[in-house]
């Protein structure tokens, strides 16, 4: 599933972290952090009800 991702060392995530520092600025990354996380749990909450409905399915 992952196989297409690159393998990302500690240099690859610093330049990725300076780079968003420069675009959207050291005030609203808190921000932007918290809305990818929000954004996660629900995507993670939504897979775990489909795969609850599969096996009530099964049943």
């Amino acid at each position: 599933m992952f196989g297409l991702l690159p393998n990302f060392g500690p240099w690859e995530l610093v330049l990725i972290l300076v780079i968003l520092l420069v675009i959207i600025g050291p005030g609203k990354l808190p921000q932007v952090g918290e809305s990818l996380g929000k954004a996660l749990q629900s995507f993670r909450k939504a897979k775990e009800d489909q795969f609850d409905e599969l096996d009530e399915k099964k049943k």
